[in-house]
């Protein structure tokens, strides 16, 4: 196929593009710096809204990933930052989409898991209800932005992801910096469900949806088996070797973090991928030991 990418620079995006090279598709990026020697690149300006429809036409797929990082604290303006980030960017793609003469067949557009809001042990599948909260907000919005793509008869895929594990840094670089100085421990009561995916099935899932014609709508993106933090504390010290007996109170998180620990620390989402396993996925890391084994950073 011939596919093009938006957010191509990040962690997914980039492993993304290789999977699918590899694949022998013929990919493509949009991209905010482009030279003339680099002729798989496609210009755009998402903050000033520049996009030349005739430059995205003829794509049998688009990938959009692109959005701004959330695990720093947040305020107004940050707020601000990471839902136009989405929302924006998101319309003018789907905006251009709407105006080509060879739309794509299919759209994958990132989504995450904070659609549902924190829920403690409630078991979460796609057809589960949005919850609460500024990340709940944001995908809300997130996904309506793909309105355009989708009146035009565009198969449309959410991919409501997890916490992705990747051996090239990420979410999971960023937990293990205390373990590996030996004050790794419990956020609050450890028992709030982390919904977690290794990045190499996180690739596959989505080169899964592109080539599935009848997988359309939300696809959470997360390993079968989501964990509670206590059980991810307990695993991160057996892996790395390491005491595991601190724990961060609740107090903390929030003084430390604000609204952010609240939402991204202390929440609870316990999603399961029943639409991708329904459709014959099949996961190489289901099980949270196997998968922090195989990511090289733990080394």
């Amino acid at each position: 196929m011939k596919i093009l990418i938006v957010g191509a620079s990040g962690l997914i995006g980039k492993a993304l593009e290789k999977l699918l090279v590899n694949e022998g598709h013929n990919v493509f990026v949009l991209s905010r710096s482009v030279s003339s020697a680099q002729e798989n690149k496609i210009p755009w300006d998402p903050k000033r809204g520049n996009l030349d429809p005739s430059a995205i036409n003829g794509f049998d797929a688009i990938v959009n990933l692109a959005g701004e990082n959330i695990s720093t604290r947040w305020n107004s303006g940050r707020k601000k930052l990471i839902l136009q980030s989405r929302t924006a960017t998101t319309s003018l793609l789907c905006s251009a989409i709407g105006k080509l003469a060879v739309p794509p067949n299919v759209l994958i557009n990132a989504s995450a898991v904070g659609f549902y809001g924190s829920r403690g042990e409630e078991l979460l599948d796609e057809d589960s209800p949005s919850g609460k909260g500024f990340l709940a907000q944001v995908c809300r919005a997130w996904e309506a932005s793909t309105h355009q793509a989708k009146k035009i008869g565009v198969r449309v895929v959410f991919l409501r992801t997890g916490v992705v594990f990747s051996p090239e840094g990420g979410a999971l670089k960023k937990m293990l910096l205390p373990f590996k100085f030996g004050v790794g421990g419990r956020i609050g009561d450890g028992k709030q469900y982390v919904s977690w995916i290794a990045l190499n099935d996180l690739i596959r899932i989505i080169s899964f949806c592109l080539n599935n014609p009848s997988i359309e709508g939300p696809v959470n993106a997360t390993a079968p088996h989501p964990v509670t933090n206590a059980e991810l504390t307990e695993a991160l010290g057996e892996v790395l070797n390491r005491p595991t007996f601190m724990t961060v109170p609740k107090g903390a998180v929030r003084w430390i973090f604000g609204e952010m620990g609240d939402e991204l620390l202390l929440s609870s989402t316990r999603a399961e991928p029943k639409k991708i396993l329904e459709k014959g996925f099949s996961f190489e890391l289901p099980e949270l030991k196997n998968a922090l084994d195989a990511v090289g950073t733990l080394n």
